[in-house]
Order: structure tokens, then C-alpha cells, then sequence
């Protein structure tokens, strides 16, 4: 069995992990650590686990935390904060998932300059290796350290990764219309979160300037610098797909995030711009070749992704459109912010690291109704 402790436990993702954890087949838990309510029996802050195999577990605060006797630590941490937690349990002979953006740019400049945070470890960073799982397995498999992708981030990447290589896209023309569910901003309490606030309503924020621009331009950028390729995301991927970086592209995005009134989810709507035409069957091939095997992509491109048909799940849908008066591209991706956009995911690079099937635990349905 694989002994697994969550570090932030009683947070929305801290919570998930439980709920995944505590039922897949080779995990056993460990400890939960909740500085704010240690002290407390889980079911006492979430009735939810009363008669789970969980449900008589008491949190701990970090100080009272061993590293022994665990096999993986979950980090599911505020940025900033997880940084120095992080380097604390790193070399200590356990691997660690960190769902935080403390560890996803080798860059920690970039870093500084989008999160406003100073980075102490800049060479444990590079030792990082990028979590979104259907691109970078080889690394996955042996890191011992694994940066979960943001939820915006992997509904974008895994919309557009299969276009970086299309010699008839424009990468400098992305622009990316995303909507999250409430939860995606935490569960500290704020104003604008409540529930007369932001029901009925939608809004923008951060138009242009969210943070989660960089880390899709930045990943994107990599993947088009063939030696970070080859190093980061494996040789036989570069085999697979023909990756060539000659074209000497550079991605730019824009990228608007929006609140809208539902719990859970991601919907991203992005638009790309094609030098030469193309057609719905060359971008179904595109996709196909990419995603045929994988277990948690849903190719429509017959119809169109919905929350409801992810929302619960660790599927995520994806569907597009060929406009040949513009001979642009629409893709559609939708997931579950929770799940896909962060415990489900980090659930599933565990089970690349210890090399299992990446589907064992995770092959709930989506929730709908």
C-alpha cells in the first residue's frame, strides 16, 4: 500500500484529496495536517465522512507532523506558503505533489513577476517536473517532485498542445474566454464570493494581466523549445508526434478569466488564428492522433463539451470548430476545477510515480444531474 498525508487537508482541494484517497484500491492514509483546525476529528469539520474509513481521524497541526512512514506528501497549499514547506520535506526520501503555483516555472523571476512573491528555492524549482499528466509521463514517473498545473492552465493547455505543432497555426494570435465555478477561488471568505454577490451575476477579473497567462505561455513556449522537450516531456513523445521546433514560433496569449454562478468547473473557449486553410477532418485527425488512447479526454467534435457532463469527474471534454470565412479555430474544453484542474489530476500523476493505472480511483462519472 502506498501511505500517503495531506498537508492543507481541510481546504476544497485538501478535500477532495480525502474523498479520493480514502477509497482508491493502494492507498493508505496517513495524516492530515490543518494548522487552522487542528486539533479537530474531520467529521467535526466535515460531517460528509461520517461512517468513511476516514471518519476518526483527527487533524494535526504541521508541527506535530512526521515525514516517516510516508510514501507521497500531498501539498495542497496556498503559493507562497507551500515554497518553504516544500523544501523542508523535499530529501527526505518521500515523494511530493505540490498543488500549488509555487513549483511550475524553472523561471523563478517569472515566478516573482506574476505572483508579487519572492522564490527562496530557485534550484529545487528546477528540479520540479511540470504535473499535467498526458504530456509528460517519462518525467512524472521518476520525479520526485511534481508541480500540479493550475485548473485555467491544463483546461487551456490540453486544448491547444495538440495545435503547437500545426504548421498552419498562428500561436501569436490565442486568445483564450475562460469561466470558472466559485470554488476555484478558494474557500476564504471574500466579499465578492458570497452568495448574494455572485449569484445570478457573471464577471471578468483580471482581464489580460491574470497570472494564469504566464504559466500557459510559459509551458507552451517550452514545448516549442525542442531541447526543454526532449528532457522535460520525453523522447518517445517527440517520436510520437513528429514535434518539430524549426518553425521557430513564439506563443503569446491573452487570456480574460470570469466567475460565473455555479460550484464547480472550468469552461474555456479559445480562439486561434490559422495561416492557411483547414478543414474539420484535418483537425479531427489533428486531435485523434494526440488523444486516441487517452483515458481521461473526451473527444466531441461532433457536438460541444458542458460542465454538467464533467462536473464530479476527472474527464475532461473537448470539442471544436473549423470557420473557414476566418480560418480560425474554436476549441472547447471543459473540466472540473476540483478534480481534473487539481486533486483528480494530482491523484493521477501518483499513480504514474508508482506506476499504476492512471485511472485507478478516479474513474467516477460526472455528477448530472
Amino acid at each position: 500500500m502506498i501511505k500517503a498525508s495531506i498537508i492543507g487537508a481541510t481546504g476544497y482541494v485538501g478535500i477532495e484529496l480525502i474523498r479520493l484517497l480514502q477509497k482508491h484500491p493502494r492507498v493508505e492514509l496517513n495524516e492530515l495536517v490543518s494548522n487552522s483546525r487542528a486539533g479537530s476529528k474531520l467529521i467535526d469539520v466535515y460531517p460528509q465522512f461520517r461512517g468513511s474509513q476516514v471518519a476518526d481521524y483527527y487533524l494535526k497541526d504541521l508541527s506535530e507532523f512526521e515525514v516517516k512512514d510516508n510514501d507521497i506528501i500531498f501539498t495542497a497549499l496556498p503559493h507562497g506558503v507551500s515554497q518553504n514547506i516544500v523544501a523542508e520535506l523535499f530529501d527526505q526520501g518521500v515523494k511530493i505533489i505540490d498543488l500549488s503555483g509555487d513549483f511550475r516555472y524553472h523561471d523563478t523571476d517569472l515566478y516573482t513577476e506574476w505572483y508579487g512573491i519572492e522564490h527562496n528555492f530557485s534550484e529545487l524549482a528546477c528540479k520540479a517536473v511540470y504535473g499535467l499528466s498526458e504530456f509528460n509521463r517519462s518525467a512524472i514517473k521518476k520525479a520526485s517532485l511534481v508541480a500540479n498545473p493550475g485548473c485555467y492552465v491544463t483546461a487551456s493547455l490540453l486544448a491547444l498542445l495538440p495545435l503547437v505543432n500545426f504548421s498552419k497555426a498562428d500561436l501569436s494570435s490565442i486568445i483564450i474566454d475562460a469561466k470558472s465555478g466559485v470554488s476555484g477561488a478558494g474557500k476564504s471568505l471574500k466579499q465578492d464570493l458570497l452568495f448574494t454577490e455572485s449569484y445570478n451575476t457573471m464577471k471578468a477579473y483580471s482581464p489580460g494581466t491574470h497570472r494564469h497567462s504566464s504559466e500557459i505561455e510559459y509551458i507552451l513556449n517550452r514545448f516549442l523549445e525542442q531541447s526543454y522537450f526532449q528532457s522535460e516531456f520525453g523522447s518517445e513523445f517527440l517520436a510520437l508526434h513528429n514535434f518539430n521546433s524549426a518553425n521557430n514560433q513564439k506563443a503569446t496569449v491573452l487570456f480574460t478569466p470570469h466567475l460565473v454562478p455555479v460550484k464547480r468547473g472550468i469552461f474555456a473557449t479559445i480562439y486561434l488564428k490559422l495561416n492557411a486553410e483547414s478543414s474539420k477532418e484535418e483537425l479531427t485527425e489533428l486531435y485523434n492522433s494526440f488523444y486516441e488512447t487517452e483515458k481521461f479526454i473526451q473527444l466531441i467534435p461532433d457536438s460541444l463539451p458542458e460542465l454538467k457532463y464533467v462536473a464530479g469527474s476527472n474527464y475532461v471534454q473537448l470539442g471544436f470548430r473549423y470557420n473557414k470565412r476566418t480560418d480560425q479555430v474554436i476549441i472547447l474544453s471543459a473540466l472540473d476545477n476540483m478534480l481534473k484542474g487539481a486533486a483528480g489530476q494530482a491523484v493521477q500523476n501518483m499513480n504514474i510515480m508508482f506506476n499504476l493505472a492512471e485511472e485507478t480511483g478516479l474513474e467516477a462519472t460526472a455528477l448530472f444531474p
